[in-house]
């Protein structure tokens, strides 16, 4: 988080008041920012700064902002409009060029501009006209001055102001700058030629030059990173090292039959991502792994095997997803995968009757089920298992980690397997999630046809109907997707009630389905049932179908008002369709009006790889609106970026897993700094590592 420091030990236990200059009410105010100690104050590091050197005109562009020095030419002209504003105007002689500086709504600053004085003026240059708006202003040689810095620039609010944020950082600095210790190992700091930390401290409040406040941040973007891994490998070793995990206890050949017995043939990288997760299954510490792979590329057939493979070691298994509709999906297909060898698949969802629901939960307890498919209904307090060993959950960014830590608790150290079909850079994979092994499904089944994609206007969209007209004809199915349920006064954008009513006046000869968030899911269960036998031919949604829906039949997806959605949403949307023996289709229907979104329509149509689309995605939005909530576990960094720093974080991951895989570590005085470290992140208790 932004304002909390990393480890400066003693100087965390100093508190605020100790600055000269902060009192009381000032140091609550700074409690709200995440700031309680002093060296929480020094290490609250500016997100920007103000560039204060000065500049020759002639090097600068229409709109810019500068920061130059010249001579007053002329007297100052102050013109009032009614009481409170006004526009005060002088000639002043930049090197060779004269220029108008102008001040609004400061007159009081008439009786010190002085013909033939020297000036500093910092301000917006307009290039037409030859004239500064000017923002900052100050006589050389002032005591206060700025001119020819890099100002900090501090995330702030309440009363206080970016100047008193500065003269309290700098008071500190000047008090306990000296105190700063160094917290990353010699032979780290020797080794990338960092500078000292104090130093770097002080540069990144303080920049000289650019080219110090460049060798700072880098310095602390590897230090922040550097912690972070530090963190996450240090856990899965303590993880590890205790062996309170079970070690499941099943013959490999079981499971290999299993395989040889699915009605298709598995892709290589199906086989070798079993293989990783029925080798983590024998050992005895708890498995902790992010399954991830493209849209449709087999990841339940996988997750199928790990449950088969537990529930034959005498284990049961829970499956969590996100939707009731995917939840009866999943069940489905387990219990045709799981029939012939007579195990039992339960379903545990919001909609059950109590009757239903006391039936399931007593099933589970005896052990008579063996694999439970459920929704968030799976992680209430009356539900118990008799010996739960694997926990999957589908879809991990709509669970908080709270929620799947709950799930886990639920048995005694079960393994977890953690899927997704959002495909992660591998940045953010070992930044999110890492404390996980990551294991990549990157192959498509064998006859999987590419999708085609298009981006059209909306002024093709009787193209488009044509479109639909012809693939049901030939007996296909198409989903047509909208933004919104209904009509909103505030976006004009499609909406499904309203496209529903116009497709079925369109096709009179066709069934034209209605599927939202607002049915209840008796009745989604309908539709998608009627959607499923082609009963339906044409199905009208909301994003309710993004995640999972399985229909084969279906080959075309229209997109209506697509730049409303995300890439990586519109990727998941368009992977509904493609999953039969027929080529599909995608065609998003857009109007973008800004690069950003007629970038996102270039994406779509140029690629069909999760993984790229992912990247892309992340590059246009930002890691926040990537994972979509902060229950996602993204971490927040203070100085460093996930997009510029991504070789860093792999350098900090590196030498972070050699650290702790050292035995010294555990025990050698040089490392106590970062002990003391895992001890208050609480990764780590006692002196060492037994």
């Amino acid at each position: 988080m932004k304002g909390q420091s990393t480890f400066s030990l003693d100087l965390n236990e100093l508190p605020l008041t100790q600055v000269r200059g902060i009192s009381q009410p000032k140091a609550k105010e700074l409690e709200s920012f995440g700031i309680n100690s002093v060296g929480q104050l020094i290490e609250y590091f500016p997100f920007r700064y103000e560039d204060y050197r000065i500049r020759e005109l002639a090097d600068v562009k229409d709109g810019e902002r500068v920061t130059v020095e010249g001579a007053l030419y002329s007297e100052p002209v102050l013109q009032r409009y009614g009481r409170s504003k006004s526009r005060l105007s002088i000639r002043v002689l930049c090197g060779s060029q004269i220029v108008t500086a102008v001040w609004f709504n400061r007159p009081f600053l008439k009786d010190k501009l002085i013909a033939g004085q020297q000036i500093v003026l910092t301000g917006k240059w307009d290039q037409q006209r030859k004239q500064l708006t000017v923002s900052d202003s100050e006589f050389p040689g002032a005591s206060s001055a700025r001119s020819g810095t890099l100002q900090p620039v501090y995330s702030i609010g309440a009363t206080i102001t970016q100047a008193w944020m500065r003269k309290a950082i700098g008071q500190a600095l000047t008090q306990y700058g000296m105190m700063i210790p160094e917290v990353l190992p010699s032979e780290i700091v020797n080794a990338y030629g960092f500078m000292a930390r104090r130093l770097a401290v002080h540069a990144l409040h303080h920049p000289d030059e650019v080219e110090s406040g460049l060798e700072a941040r880098r310095r602390m973007v590897y230090e922040e990173l550097f912690f972070f891994q530090l963190k996450m490998h240090a856990f899965r070793a303590i993880q590890r090292k205790r062996s309170d995990g079970v070690a499941h206890s099943f013959d490999n050949e079981v499971v290999r039959l299993f395989v040889r017995g699915l009605p298709f043939t598995l892709t290589d990288s199906q086989k070798n991502v079993i293989a990783e997760i029925l080798h983590d299954l024998k050992q005895p510490y708890a498995m902790n792994r992010l399954l991830q792979g493209d849209v449709g590329a087999g990841k339940t057939v996988v997750a199928a095997a790990a449950l088969y493979a537990v529930v034959k070691a005498g284990g049961q298994g829970a499956l969590m997803v996100p939707t009731e509709i995917l939840a009866e999906q999943h069940k489905r297909s387990l219990e045709r995968l799981f029939a012939p060898y007579g195990m039992q698949v339960g379903l545990l969802t919001g909609s059950l009757t109590d009757k239903q629901r006391r039936e399931v939960l007593a099933s589970l307890h005896m052990g008579l089920t063996d694999v439970v498919v459920g929704t968030h209904a799976l992680i209430q307090e009356d539900v118990m298992f008799r010996k739960l060993g694997l926990v999957v959950t589908d879809e991990q960014h709509r669970f908080g980690v709270n929620q799947r830590s709950i799930l886990r608790r639920k048995g005694l150290n079960p393994d977890v397997l953690t899927m997704t079909a959002t495909p992660i850079p591998r940045t953010l994979a070992i930044t999110a999630f890492g404390d996980l092994d990551v294991s990549t499904l990157r192959e498509l089944p064998k006859g999987r046809k590419l999708i085609k994609t298009y981006a059209v206007g909306h002024e093709m969209l009787e193209r488009v109907l044509g479109f639909i007209r012809r693939e049901v004809q030939q007996a296909r199915q198409v989903y047509v997707i909208c933004p919104l349920i209904e009509e909103s006064d505030k976006l004009d954008v499609q909406n499904a009630l309203d496209v529903h009513a116009q497709l079925r006046q369109a096709f009179p000869e066709f069934n034209v389905g209605l599927l939202h968030g607002r049915l209840t899911t008796a009745e989604k269960d309908v539709i998608m049932r009627e959607f499923g036998e082609n009963n339906v031919q044409v199905l009208v949604a909301t994003t309710v179908v993004e995640v999972g829906v399985d229909v084969p039949n279906a080959t075309l997806m229209v997109i209506y008002d697509a730049v409303r959605f995300g890439l990586s949403q519109l990727h998941q949307l368009r992977g509904r369709v493609g999953r039969g023996e027929h080529q599909s289709y995608c065609v998003l229907i857009a109007d973008p009006k800004n690069e950003t979104a007629k970038e996102r329509m270039r994406v779509m149509t140029e690629t069909n790889d999760g993984f790229e689309i992912a990247r892309r995605d992340l590059e246009l939005r930002g890691p926040g609106d990537f994972f979509g909530t902060k229950q996602s576990g993204m971490p927040e960094f203070r100085v460093a970026d996930l997009m510029s720093d991504f070789e860093t974080m792999e350098l900090a991951r590196d030498d972070s897993a050699k650290l702790v895989a050292r035995e010294d570590f555990w025990t050698d005085a040089s490392y106590l700094t970062l002990r003391e470290f895992l001890r208050r992140e609480q990764v780590l208790e006692g002196e060492a590592l037994d």
